[in-house]
């Protein structure tokens, strides 16, 4: 059922982390999309995730001039998506706009989400019809997004991130989900609910340097393998039937050699070398994968809270 005017309040959650180059910027772009659009009541709720520089002084700046922006701090960095979880845990309103806060993701966009809102979807994914990134991250992420898909029990759209919509029903599915290594929009499309999508160009950073390193993005691409997908083990199954048949089958025949009485000729270093070395090799990637899966169940056993609040929403 598509929202009545009255229940269009629109809460905009972004994690930020060291983005005071930028945040002038971002903070004047959703002013002007907030002014622009008068019909509908905005608030934006920004997530300070332990930054080092002058983020949340001046994000409590903004929010001491203009009531509709909100500052929650984090006790210290717990990562992109734990600041995200902790948004989706104080947002307010009737839908959710999730987006970064380094304007690669237009804010301009927005109107569009909240008008297939509207229109009766309950999810709203920004997909990117093109992007900036060049070099080893485009790659990484180009390869991630079509491994993931193949791989994963519950495939995501190509060219999908954090940026989109959620209504308030999805909004409480997701803040029902337990899991502390989060893979926000592989949870996105096991929530399910009425889907519709928008298109945009995603553009390069306003300013300033990308935090998210290539160490944690390769950390979240494997929190997306492992926590939506059991192919890693099926592989390691499959793997060892191969290997185990296949050395069945090498037995066999030098036993039948043997009882034909023909002559078999000892193996030699070579081949035992290459041997050990494959079958050790196996072992250990199946020791890592299991490893990789018995830390996140690890992590769940301890129930650990996802993140600590030092300042609640502050406006």
């Amino acid at each position: 059922m598509a929202p009545s005017p009255a229940q269009s309040s629109v809460t905009i959650v972004l994690p930020i982390f060291n983005e005071e180059e930028v945040l002038p910027e971002l903070l004047a772009r959703l002013t002007a999309v907030f002014d622009a659009h008068p019909a509908v009541a905005w608030d934006a709720l920004l997530v300070d995730d332990g930054s080092r520089d002058r983020s949340a002084e001046l994000v409590r700046a903004q929010a001491a001039r203009d009531p509709r922006f909100a500052l929650l701090e984090l006790s210290r960095n717990f990562g992109f998506q734990a600041a995200l979880a902790a948004g989706l845990a104080h947002a307010g309103g009737a839908a959710v706009v999730t987006m970064d806060a380094d304007l690669q993701d237009p804010p301009e966009c927005i109107p569009e989400l909240v008008a297939q809102w509207r229109g009766g979807a309950e999810v709203v994914r920004a997909v990117r019809r093109s992007r900036q990134e060049t070099g080893s991250r485009r790659l990484g992420m180009d390869v991630f997004h079509r491994l993931f898909n193949r791989i994963s029990d519950f495939p995501i759209e190509a060219n999908t991130g954090t940026f989109g919509l959620l209504d308030r029903q999805a909004v409480d599915a997701m803040n029902r989900l337990p899991e502390r290594h989060r893979f926000f929009p592989g949870m996105r499309s096991w929530v399910g609910f009425a889907t519709a999508e928008i298109h945009y160009d995603r553009q390069e950073r306003a300013a300033g340097q990308p935090q998210q390193t290539l160490r944690r993005l390769a950390r979240y691409a494997f929190d997306g393998v492992f926590g939506f997908s059991y192919l890693p083990l099926r592989l390691l199954t499959y793997t060892g039937l191969v290997v185990g048949t296949a050395g069945f089958a090498l037995g066999l025949y030098y036993v039948v050699k043997r009882l034909i009485n023909i002559e078999t000729a000892p193996t030699g270093f070579t081949t035992l070398a290459a041997l050990v070395l494959f079958l050790g090799g196996v072992q250990l990637i199946g020791i890592g994968v299991l490893g990789e899966y018995l830390a996140r169940v690890y992590d769940e056993v301890k129930e650990r809270p996802l993140y600590l609040i030092k300042r609640g929403p502050s406006r």
